[in-house]
């Protein structure tokens, strides 16, 4: 029994003492993804633009949400 109480007080030790040491490094680190999602969103809104805008140039063809006519929803 006392064996037990003792292996689990080691892991208990042993989770919180991980948790202590990466505690430091966790705010850096969600920081920078979010800062990774925030750039990935603006590459992607610009080149969504960017094919909008050579559409219109190479194609001619106006999107029909750009000329104010009404799509057809089905």
């Amino acid at each position: 029994m006392s064996e037990t109480i003792q292996s689990d007080m080691v892991k208990k030790a042993v989770g919180i003492g991980g948790t202590v040491l990466l505690a430091p490094i966790a705010p850096p680190v969600l920081h920078g993804l979010a800062g990774v999602a925030v750039v990935g969103l603006g590459l992607f809104a610009a080149g969504s633009l960017f094919m909008k805008v050579s559409g219109v140039f190479n194609g001619g063809n106006i999107p029909s949400n750009l000329t104010g006519a009404k799509q057809n929803v089905e």
